[in-house]
């Protein structure tokens, strides 16, 4: 459109809008006026393709600026750049965020996630394969790079397509009200060396494109709302110490398997693969949610080699709570609950004694929605429980395990923030957990091998937590102060599924 179209239109708004006459009155000039204009701007009114076309080009120049993905470095770059790494990780640290997301793309790790994540995860990988500096190693990164820039370059073809969406949207329904969306859609797209997913969201105005890589083991990127320096994700593949070669010692191992005629019925991991491959010694499992006419079937399924085992039920509500211990070693005496009426009728606590300590299993009472137990969890239960293991503790050095119901620290949770009043991380919960446990001289373990570790047993069904590593840490193993130091590992088998928490580990010298 001209200058003088431009002028003359301006002209005939002002009157139009400056026209106050009562309903039925109108302004001869302003309408022929109005008429001038229109006219007038007729002839160049072909000229509003090229205009908005122009338009459309730099709002797509804009949105491109802004959504595009790193265009990656070349290979070599890739290679140096993450060698050079392995002297001074320091460096990693002093990268943008930008930098870091398109390092990770680049070697085909999740770039999700905050600068702490981000720099956790390239120092991981930068530790795993660039210790030794095996030329292997250096053909793994490259090969990863020519996968992923091959990978992102598809991935540009979509955001192409993605903005051009944006524009033709954008172009045929400008009348519509501002603010109105179009609905999600997803869409997949076939690369030369594997499948990108894509989500795209339009509207009017915005798009929004993500590419998302699978992520086989998520415990092994920090997942944490409110990280600290220093902190990082438990890897058991990287922090396992190899078991003792000159000492024997006690494989011991616990599991809430929420369910264990469930957990037998499921065609995955199951109890007997885990024995296989851990070699423990004893198992404790708790909320198998048995009845007593249900124990002496589940017997029959027990594991090769595990004769000894020993069950409580809940009695006071059937199909609910449940704790047990398997055994390929003989205890010396078994005993259950904690001898007081009121505690016992849930089926929560099973003792075993061997030769140099006594190990308790326990599934902790869970304070409930709307906390409706607190005040019974922290004013009874917990100094019932420690009373119990201190008046054992004259004899020999005990291992409490199982469920304990509670995040101890910030640490040991993905939200903290969140939870303050959810049930297992109140100040209530946590500062029994201190007062009754940790602070009369029992240790966990646990964290005492790894104080700057996250590493979560419990991730809820509801919100899919376990795919994205947003845990709780609630199993534990405490000891006794005197045998903390034969504790030769404390772990996690994050891997295991079959239930919302994971088993838990401790290997003790004895």
């Amino acid at each position: 459109m001209n200058n003088q179209a431009l002028q003359i239109g301006f002209r005939t708004f002002l009157n139009l809008s400056s026209f106050t006459a009562r309903p039925g009155q109108l302004n001869i000039e302003s309408l022929v006026s109005l008429r001038a204009g229109i006219m007038c701007s007729k002839r160049p009114i072909s000229n509003l393709s090229t205009i908005s076309s122009s338009i459309n080009e730099e709002k797509k120049s804009k949105k491109l600026k802004g959504l595009k993905l790193a265009i990656p470095d070349s290979e070599d770059n890739v290679v140096k750049k993450i060698q050079s790494f392995k002297d001074d990780l320091s460096k990693i640290e002093a990268m943008t965020v930008q930098e870091l997301r398109t390092t990770l793309r680049n070697v085909g790790i999740s770039a999700k996630g905050r600068k702490p994540d981000l720099v956790s995860a390239l120092k991981n990988f930068v530790s795993k394969h660039l210790d030794g500096g095996s030329s292997q190693e250096v053909e793994q990164i490259s090969s990863n790079c020519t996968k992923n820039i091959s990978l992102q370059n598809k991935a540009g073809n979509v955001l192409d397509e993605t903005i051009n969406t944006v524009s033709e949207v954008s172009s045929c329904k400008q009348i519509k009200r501002r603010g109105k969306h179009f609905p999600a859609e997803d869409e997949t797209v076939k690369a030369d060396s594997g499948i990108i997913t894509t989500k795209k969201k339009i509207t009017i105005k915005t798009a929004e494109v993500s590419v998302t890589m699978p992520q086989a083991e998520p415990w092994t990127i920090l997942a944490h709302k409110k990280p600290q320096k220093g902190w990082i994700p438990y890897n058991p593949r990287a922090m396992r110490p190899p078991p003792p070669e000159d000492a024997k010692f006690m494989k011991l191992m616990s599991w809430n398997v929420n369910g264990l005629r469930a957990l037998l019925k499921l065609e995955g991991f199951s109890a007997v693969e885990l024995a296989q491959r851990e070699n423990f010694d004893v198992l404790c499992f708790q909320e198998t949610k048995l009845q007593e006419k249900d124990v002496e079937s589940i017997k029959q399924c027990l594991i090769d080699g595990y004769e000894n085992s020993f069950w409580t039920c809940s009695r006071a509500k059937l199909g609910y709570s449940g704790a047990a211990i398997i055994s390929r070693v003989k205890p010396l005496s078994v005993s259950y609950g904690l001898g007081i009426p009121d505690h016992d009728s849930e089926g929560r606590i099973v003792t075993a004694e061997f030769d140099s300590f006594y190990l308790i299993n326990a599934y902790v009472p869970n304070s409930g929605d709307g906390l409706k137990r607190l005040s019974y969890r922290v004013t009874q239960w917990d100094s019932s429980l420690s009373n119990y293991m201190k008046e054992l503790e004259k004899s020999k050095p005990v291992i409490l395990t199982g469920d304990l119901n509670c995040a101890h620290q910030e640490i040991d949770i993905y939200n903290p923030a969140g939870n303050r009043r959810s049930a297992g991380f109140t100040d209530e919960e946590r500062q029994s957990f201190g007062t009754n446990f940790l602070s009369r001289g029992f240790v966990d373990t646990f964290r005492k091998q790894h104080p700057n570790v996250v590493g979560y047993t419990y991730w809820g069904y509801r919100h899919g937590g376990r795919k994205t590593n947003k845990g709780w840490r609630l199993d534990y193993f405490l000891v006794s102060e005197s045998i903390a130091d034969k504790a030769h590992d404390s772990y996690i088998v994050p891997d295991v599924g079959g239930s919302d928490h994971c088993p838990i580990g401790l290997i003790l010298k004895v």
